[in-house]
């Protein structure tokens, strides 16, 4: 307990006068909420050869929906990921090229790091008897969450163009990212879909994104105050309403196994509505955040969890496969390897979570060696480097079923 109540100290102290703790404290929370949704609603099913396959509670439960209403939260993510962005452009000592490319090889590293080290295990995990179906299942999900990093390197690249669209059009900037999804979804849903081809839905992935991270950069700019946060909230309630009960948009924010229908993935606009609910309550709640987060035993695990972000990001679906995949050899084991089409199952599933908790601080022990730089300037190192991209490259080939 001394340990902690000196660890708690040291962060508190080394916490600077100005540091914005409630805009860590969001950032914090959507971060959570990543490994909370994947492990809560995405479970799998055993097949008569002991291969894993993807299945997910809300197949059987639509009425657990709402839960991914509160669960989805990269709104919140992009929200606060303008936000600071604007903050650290506004510092800029160098380029705005050199900015970029700084924090592209910061996001960079643990991605590549994950999927070396998969690409590296998944001849070996072969060899020990894991069925190709179950490499498969646990390639894509441990893809899954990455699709973010690129989205968000793309987004962080237009930082310089929202900044002047926040300038020159406050809050409304974000708008003709809305009219954007919106025209797109009707076009893809609407009376004329049997004649739309199907990459139009792709057209929706950097508005979609981009709207959440232009309302954190009009924030970051000062022109979005409390009476624009009240728009947000209210206007994206009621929007996000009005799409499920007269427009009939899937009520799931992630996409359900057998569905023809997908919010997320790439995002409609009930994603942008929830989005801009969330924005709206994130900046009403600002001050009373910052002033919990002034507590420092309260302070500390924010500080924490946000140094350890990307390995959340990167490593939290390994977690959830370390446990399952040993347990697929047992046969059905409950909450882990049977199918989550029960009540009983949602129940053993949540207990099993301290179990994937436990595993991503263990993994993320060694993990995080790929959060920091690496060493340059030496022929190995370029070697060490090139063999990463190569072993990466092969895991995402594998991953998105291209071999």
């Amino acid at each position: 307990m001394t340990t902690l109540a000196t660890t708690i100290e040291k962060i508190e102290a080394r916490t600077p006068a100005h540091r914005d703790r409630a805009i860590d404290g969001l950032r914090a929370l959507a971060l959570l909420a990543v490994p909370t949704g994947h492990w809560l609603l995405g479970g799998f099913t055993l097949d008569a050869g002991g291969a894993l396959h993807n299945a997910s509670p809300l197949a059987a439960f639509g009425g657990f929906a709402p839960v991914s209403w509160v669960l989805q939260m990269l709104g919140i993510f992009f929200l606060v990921g303008g936000y600071a962005s604007v903050l650290s452009y506004r510092r800029r000592t160098s380029t705005t090229a050199a900015w970029l490319r700084q924090r592209v090889v910061r996001l960079g590293r643990p991605v590549l790091g994950v999927t070396a080290v998969w690409a590296a295990a998944m001849p070996l995990l072969y060899v020990l008897g894991v069925p190709e179906t179950t490499l498969r299942t646990g390639s894509t999900l441990v893809i899954q969450p990455l699709w973010f990093v690129g989205v968000y390197t793309v987004v962080t690249a237009l930082t310089p163009y929202c900044v002047r669209a926040a300038h020159t059009m406050g809050a409304w900037a974000a708008a003709p990212l809305l009219v954007s999804v919106a025209a797109v979804d009707f076009l893809r849903y609407g009376p004329y879909a049997d004649t739309m081809p199907s990459w139009l839905s792709m057209v929706n992935i950097l508005p979609g994104w981009l709207f959440a991270y232009q309302l954190g950069v009009s924030w970051g700019e000062g022109r979005i105050g409390r009476r624009g946060a009240r728009v947000l909230l209210i206007g994206g309630t009621l929007l996000f309403a009005a799409l499920l009960v007269v427009f009939h948009y899937p009520a799931s924010m992630v996409g359900v196994p057998g569905e023809a229908r997908t919010n997320s993935h790439p995002p409609s606009l009930l994603v942008l509505a929830l989005a801009a609910t969330q924005s709206g309550a994130a900046i009403l709640l600002r001050d009373r955040i910052g002033r919990l987060l002034s507590r420092p035993a309260l302070w500390a695990p924010v500080v924490v969890i946000n140094l350890c972000a990307m390995t959340i990001l990167c490593w939290h679906q390994t977690a959830m496969l370390a446990a399952a995949v040993p347990a697929s050899f047992l046969g059905p084991v409950a909450g882990l390897t049977t199918s989550p089409d029960s009540l009983g199952w949602i129940v053993v599933r949540l207990t099993w979570m301290p179990l994937f908790a436990t595993l991503l601080v263990l993994i993320g022990w060694y993990a995080r060696r790929f959060d920091a730089p690496w060493q340059t300037g030496t022929r190995a190192s370029k070697a060490r480097r090139a063999a990463a991209g190569l072993l990466a490259a092969g895991f995402a080939v594998f991953a998105l079923g291209l071999a």
